[in-house]
């Protein structure tokens, strides 16, 4: 069993465009963005995957993730996914022992920027590179299943 738990920010300032290891293009749309459970068909660089995610329970949900042909994931996303999609740009950080994910967003949602870490547990202590803003963990309104019918100025 697939179990991610996952703190979520804001992010002020750019300073994680100097700090990134590496840059990916993502493409992503939804199946389902059911509070229960959500079906995303990503394309992440020249590689498709689909995932299947469990309701929130804090900072914990269940997570199973699988490649697929990417052209599978462009029929997909052409095709099968609800209307509205995320395009962005995620940035690679490491920082004192931990990755940061950071995603500038694109399109309609330009000048929105989170940064995610993966913990091993909800109480691992971990620190903030200078440009992690507001936790928005809990907040629905940054759940990117809930994100992609939104502008930047929405939020």
């Amino acid at each position: 069993m697939g179990k991610e738990i996952e703190h979520k920010y804001l992010v002020v300032g750019d300073g994680y465009k100097t700090l990134a290891k590496s840059v990916h293009h993502i493409r992503q749309g939804y199946l389902s963005t059911e509070k229960e459970r959500t079906v995303r068909v990503r394309i992440y660089d020249d590689k498709g995957f689909i995932t299947v995610k469990g309701a929130n329970h804090g900072d914990t949900r269940l997570e199973f993730e699988y490649e697929i042909p990417v052209a599978d994931a462009e029929n997909i996303l052409d095709e099968l996914c609800l209307p509205g999609s995320i395009d962005k740009n995620r940035y690679i950080v490491d920082f004192e022992g931990n990755t940061w994910e950071v995603d500038e967003f694109l399109g309609a949602l330009a000048g929105l920027v989170l940064a995610e870490i993966e913990l091993e547990c909800s109480e691992q202590s971990y620190s903030k590179p200078d440009f992690i803003g507001k936790n928005v963990t809990g907040d629905s309104r940054y759940y990117n299943s809930n994100l992609m019918n939104h502008r930047c100025n929405d939020l």
